[in-house]
């Protein structure tokens, strides 16, 4: 990939019974299958939010791995797509 060209971002929260089932955990194990980098975070409010940076197809196939993963858990996502320079190194639980 260029440098010139942005790098392609998701911010994905997940509801439903996301937290205390090894999500996160999950996410991250998914996340060493492609070329992400980014974030998996428990919410105040009961949700996962993932922020994952990639190039595109990269991006997608890593949030539609996690979905079929931890379908059981999630009763509702939603994805917001952005572009940019890259903001993680690496994936990480916080």
């Amino acid at each position: 990939m260029s440098s010139l060209s942005p790098i392609a971002r998701a911010e994905v929260h997940f509801t439903g019974h996301v937290q205390g089932v090894g999500f996160r955990y999950s996410v991250m194990q998914v996340a060493r299958g492609y070329e992400v980098s980014g974030v998996v975070e428990n919410l105040a409010d009961g949700r996962v939010r993932l922020v994952a940076e990639g190039e595109r197809s990269e991006v997608d196939a890593f949030i539609a791995a996690v979905g079929e993963r931890m379908h059981g858990y999630i009763r509702k996502t939603e994805r917001t797509d952005s572009a940019g320079a890259r903001q993680h190194e690496g994936f990480v639980i916080q």
